[in-house]
């Protein structure tokens, strides 16, 4: 029995419904069906659920949205129109949809935000259960409450409750293919409650993990999960296997493929996940596993983001200096700020920080009380850094993954401002300045990917 759930772009129009509906009959199998909000079109199209933020948004501060619910429920329409919906389709989205937004009275600002948003997904799962039953095809709609799906009180940032996997493994005795929509689930309370952006995905994993599927795929507009960022490297080499920990790092370091809160269900469940094409069903696609044969090197995927900046403090014998890292990290906590990583030497550290944190009087504060409370020999702030992450659970294996990745740096001429290894050693990090990101991924790649197999 397999989840399988579809992304945003998968299920933007008739047409893309259609190519999900093949999909689905394809493998008899497939019995639980995920799915998202219509996503884009085309480039310059908008999102239903980035349309439902502004709607709701625009309700709490002036009271009213005609033209934006227009636009939404055109969306849906123009998919039911085209997919030869009764009205009856339509007139049960547009009901519930004007429902969830004259609702504002009775929820706090946070929670109503949660409910119109969630609406994308509910009234499209409701839209394409409809569909499939027109093509004479046993299926249902499920409503996530009526499943069991609850979830903690934190509106954005859901986190599945306990409770939950007990009651949604009662979905594997349901008869037909079960329409699911992702995103939300419900508090304890009976409030509509969001996982955060591309929570879709973290539904589907639940799922997964509820029913012990024997997979969990996840269609969406991609042939596989490259090893390096395709803006950055044209036709990079495609990954076939990766591991959940490899994945949950180059998630974390940029990689946008697979939203990496929702590997932790299908990883306590030890459930293979597999990415695939909606629009190259046939494509190998890639699939994420507990374990797998480390024959393609020490490395299996580059990613960069920017946007950092780094605090370096130096001082004689700090290694001796008992509380140290406890001051310092108050210091931060007291100022509002988080950190990323914090490399260290026996006289000196770094710590890695989101720019964004960093306006100019914070910055100013944090320098004076450093200073204050610490007495160092020197300290600094460095703005503008990319941090690069090679990865790669082969590195264990491999002497040298070090030397060759700095080699390779420096002969492309780029200063490694920052090295860190993360505990796991799964994975690598390199500082370097924003401008030469694209130069020092590209020298990474050259010298990890060029002429190997993965």
């Amino acid at each position: 029995m397999k989840v399988i759930k579809f992304g945003g772009s998968s299920l933007a129009s008739a047409k893309q419904v259609k190519k999900v509906f093949d999909i689905v009959m394809s493998d008899p199998t497939r019995r639980i069906v995920v799915v998202s909000a219509p996503g884009k079109r085309f480039s310059e199209d908008r999102k239903v659920t980035d349309l439902l933020i502004e709607c709701a948004q625009r309700i709490l501060s002036e009271g009213t949205t005609t033209d934006l619910v227009e636009l939404v429920l055109k969306r849906y329409s123009s998919i039911a129109n085209e997919l030869n919906l009764s009205d009856d389709v339509m007139s049960r989205i547009q009901n519930d949809l004007q429902r969830v937004l004259d609702n504002k009275l009775n929820l706090e600002p946070n929670r109503y935000l949660d409910a119109v948003m969630a609406s994308g997904e509910d009234n499209h799962a409701k839209l394409i259960a409809a569909f499939f039953q027109k093509q004479g095809i046993e299926a249902h709609y499920i409503n996530p409450k009526e499943a069991g799906l609850f979830v903690s009180n934190e509106a954005g940032n859901a986190q599945v409750l306990a409770e939950s996997y007990k009651n949604l493994s009662l979905l594997r005795e349901r008869r037909g293919i079960l329409i699911f929509p992702g995103f939300f689930g419900y508090s304890e309370e009976g409030d509509v409650i969001t996982f955060s952006r591309s929570g879709s995905d973290i539904t589907g994993s639940i799922l997964a993990n509820a029913i012990k599927a024997d997979v969990y795929e996840n269609f969406t507009d991609v042939d596989a999960v490259y090893s390096v960022n395709p803006s950055i490297i044209e036709r990079p080499k495609e990954i076939a296997e990766l591991t959940y920990r490899e994945m949950r790092e180059l998630s974390y370091a940029g990689f946008s493929v697979f939203h990496d809160e929702a590997l932790l269900p299908a990883y306590h469940a030890e459930i293979p996940v597999h990415i695939r094409n909606t629009n190259n069903p046939t494509a190998q696609g890639t699939k994420i596993v507990k374990e797998r044969e480390f024959t393609n090197g020490p490395v299996i995927g580059i990613a960069s983001d920017n946007n950092f900046c780094s605090i370096y403090i130096s001082k004689y014998m700090m290694n001796r200096e008992i509380g140290f890292g406890r001051k310092l990290l108050t210091i931060l906590e007291e100022l509002g700020l988080s950190y990323e990583h914090i490399p260290s030497g026996i006289d000196d550290l770094t710590v890695i920080l989101r720019q964004t944190q960093m306006d100019i009087d914070i910055e100013r504060n944090v320098l004076a009380r450093i200073n204050q409370e610490l007495n160092p020999d020197e300290v600094k702030v460095e703005h503008n850094l990319s941090l690069i992450m090679i990865v790669g659970e082969g590195m264990r294996q491999n002497v040298g993954t070090t030397a060759r990745a700095a080699k390779a740096l420096a002969k492309a001429g780029i200063n490694i401002e920052m090295i860190n290894q993360g505990s796991s050693e799964v994975s690598m990090m390199f500082g370097v300045k924003e401008a030469q990101e694209i130069q020092a991924v590209q020298a990474l790649y050259e010298e990890f990917f060029v002429g190997v197999l993965i």
